[in-house]
C-alpha cells in the first residue's frame, strides 16, 4: 500500500603504540595480506594478525581513524584472549569440556546448515501456481481468520488551507476515469495517498496514516461505502471505505498470499531436506562408508 524510515597475569603484549600502527598503515603493509608478515600483538602462545583485523574491520578504515580503530581492536582481542586462558586455568575440567561440546556441535551445525542450504537453492524449485495457492487456501481456509479487521479504501492527505478541497473530495468519491486522471495530475500537491482501493490493508495502518482516526472513534468511521474527511494540525483527509472484513471473518486469498507462498516454499524445503538426508545415508551404505555394528 502506498502511503507517499558490543589476578591479572603476567602476560606481556607485543602491542605496539598508536604511532607504530599509523606508521604501518601509511606504509600500506596493512593493505597487504602476506603470510610472513609480523604480528600486530601476542598474548602467551596467540598471535594476531593483519589478516585477522581486516576481516573484521573490512572497508570501515579510513587514514583518518585507523589508528584508533585498530588501536581499539588490538586492545579487545588481547582482554578476550587473556580472559579465554584464565578461563581454561581456572573453569573446572567438566565445564570446559561441555564447553568444547557445545562448541564443536555448532560448529557441525554451521557446516551442514550452509551446505543444505546451498544444496536447495541450486534445486529448489521457486514456482507457486495459483492452483496451488487456491488449493491450500480452500484446505486451510478455516486457519486464515482474521484476528484484525481490514479495509479497502481510497484515502488523500491534503495540506492544511489547500484550495481545491471541494474539486478533490468529488472526484475521490465518483472515481471515474475522469477524475483518476485529475487526481494524478495534482497529485504531486497531496502530502501522502492511495488509490489502489482492490488492496486489503490492516486497520492498526490506516490509524497510523490517519491521526485523528483511533481504536475509540474507528467504528464509526470504517465502514463499507462510507466517505469522511478529517482534520488535524498535519492536515485533511479525505477517505473513502470500498469494503470492510471484520475480526474472525475468513482472510480473503489476496490478503493471505504472501504468508501461503511462503507457506509453501518451505514445505518444499523441508521435503526436500528429508530426502536429501535419506539419500546421503542409503548411498553412504551402499558404498560402505556408514556402517552401524550390532553389539
Amino acid at each position: 500500500m502506498r502511503f507517499l524510515n558490543l589476578e591479572t597475569r603476567k602476560i606481556r603484549l607485543s602491542i605496539g603504540s598508536a604511532a607504530l600502527v599509523t606508521l604501518l598503515f601509511s606504509c600500506n603493509s596493512f593493505l597487504k595480506s602476506d603470510a610472513n608478515e609480523d604480528p600486530l600483538a601476542r598474548v602467551g602462545d596467540t598471535y594476531l594478525y593483519w589478516d585477522e583485523v581486516a576481516v573484521d574491520l573490512g572497508n570501515t578504515i579510513t587514514k583518518t581513524d585507523s589508528a584508533s580503530k585498530v588501536s581499539n581492536y588490538i586492545n579487545n582481542w588481547a582482554t578476550k584472549q587473556i580472559l579465554l586462558e584464565k578461563a581454561k586455568i581456572n573453569l573446572p575440567d567438566e565445564k570446559i569440556s561441555e564447553f568444547e561440546q557445545l562448541v564443536s556441535n555448532y560448529r557441525k551445525d554451521l557446516y551442514t546448515r550452509a551446505y543444505k542450504e546451498a544444496l536447495v537453492n541450486q534445486v529448489q524449485d521457486t514456482v507457486i501456481t495459483e492452483e496451488d495457492l487456491r488449493r491450500f487456501y480452500e484446505e486451510e481456509k478455516e486457519n486464515f481468520k482474521l484476528k484484525e479487521k481490514i479495509i479497502k479504501l481510497r484515502f488523500i492527505q491534503l495540506p492544511l488551507q489547500f484550495l481545491n478541497t471541494k474539486e478533490v473530495t468529488e472526484s475521490l468519491r465518483r472515481f471515474n476515469q475522469e477524475d483518476i486522471r485529475y487526481l494524478d495530475s495534482i497529485g504531486v500537491q497531496f502530502k501522502k495517498l492511495n488509490f489502489n482501493d482492490s488492496l486489503w490493508v490492516p486497520v492498526s495502518r490506516v490509524i497510523e496514516e490517519i491521526p485523528p482516526l483511533n481504536s475509540d472513534n474507528e467504528d464509526r468511521y470504517l465502514k463499507k461505502s462510507q466517505f469522511f474527511e478529517l482534520e488535524d494540525a498535519m492536515g485533511v483527509y479525505l477517505t473513502k471505505i470500498n469494503d470492510v472484513l471484520e475480526v474472525n471473518e475468513i482472510a480473503p486469498l489476496s490478503y493471505v498470499e504472501p504468508r501461503i507462498r511462503q507457506v509453501l516454499l518451505n514445505r518444499r524445503k523441508l521435503d526436500y531436506i528429508r530426502k536429501l538426508e535419506t539419500d546421503i545415508i542409503d548411498e553412504a551404505t551402499k558404498e560402505k562408508v556408514f556402517e552401524v555394528y550390532e553389539k
